[in-house]
């Protein structure tokens, strides 16, 4: 069934999670992490929207669920208004209590070639801008409630700026303060904001990365403790946690220590670039 923006694809069940008021919005669900986390929280029971790029990837990734009523939405992100019509879509058949935005792409980019300001741009938007407008609709209902939590997926690489991933690393830590704000807005409201920073998760996005990646985690594990985080509602969490300990060390490492090492590192292909 199409709605108003011909991006949307919806796929309703008949019938509703086993249990019910446990409602989960999930976006960049076509593969990844976000698609990990969908597989954790249907074999909760719960009833999941499912937003991604590609249709038949969601198609694949519904039919392999358990439980019923979930809904597909095949859009891009970028995309406002098909997002919010998403959103609305979802709202409608009932109170949302968890939206996880874990929309994200990644890619090498050099602030000198011209060309890779359209990359930057993408990056920005995808895992930033479309944070914002994935809890837009939510943020209402929510406070209406006095609960819902809003999740955001960060990542390490927004610690500190890496070498070629001037962009990937410039959203992630834009992602932490945005969070951290959104959180001190809701507080007091019963509206939780929960940010999950990934380390190296065994995922398609980190599968061309051309250089070592230490405590390099399953998906799967990585959505299991994730969902723990979430459950706890901690305000910000790295994983794995050997990853946590690393960010610390990095944010005490002075600047001329940190410039001489991580200018030895191997950085992220661009966009057409072989690793």
């Amino acid at each position: 069934m199409t709605r108003s923006s011909k991006t949307a694809f919806l796929e309703p069940d008949a019938a509703s999670c086993s249990l019910p008021g446990r409602r989960v919005f999930i976006t960049g669900a076509s593969s990844g992490i976000g698609a990990a986390l969908a597989r954790r929280y249907a074999a909760r029971g719960c009833e999941l929207g499912l937003v991604g790029r590609r249709l038949d990837a969601l198609q694949g990734l519904c039919r392999s669920l358990p439980g019923q009523g979930h809904r597909i939405y095949a859009l891009d992100v970028r995309d406002r208004v098909a997002l919010h019509v998403a959103a609305r879509d979802f709202l409608d058949s009932g109170p949302v209590d968890l939206v996880i935005a874990s929309a994200g792409i990644s890619a090498g980019t050099l602030t000198d070639a011209p060309e890779d300001h359209t990359v930057f741009q993408a990056i920005f938007d995808t895992n930033v801008l479309s944070m914002v407008t994935t809890f837009e609709p939510f943020v209402a209902p929510m406070r209406a409630r006095g609960r819902g939590t809003l999740v955001g997926i960060g990542s390490v690489a927004g610690v500190r700026g890496l070498p070629g991933a001037g962009a990937y690393s410039a959203s992630k830590a834009a992602v932490r303060a945005y969070c951290e704000s959104l959180r001190v807005e809701l507080h007091g409201s019963g509206v939780r904001v929960v940010t999950v920073a990934p380390g190296f998760i065994a995922t398609p996005m980190t599968a061309r990365n051309p250089y070592r990646m230490p405590f390099l985690m399953p998906v799967d594990r990585f959505a299991e403790q994730a969902v723990r985080a979430i459950d706890a509602g901690v305000s910000y969490r790295v994983i794995p946690w050997p990853m946590a300990w690393v960010a610390r060390l990095l944010r005490l490492v002075p600047d001329a220590l940190y410039d001489a090492v991580a200018a030895r590192r191997k950085r992220k292909p661009r966009m057409g670039e072989h690793p």
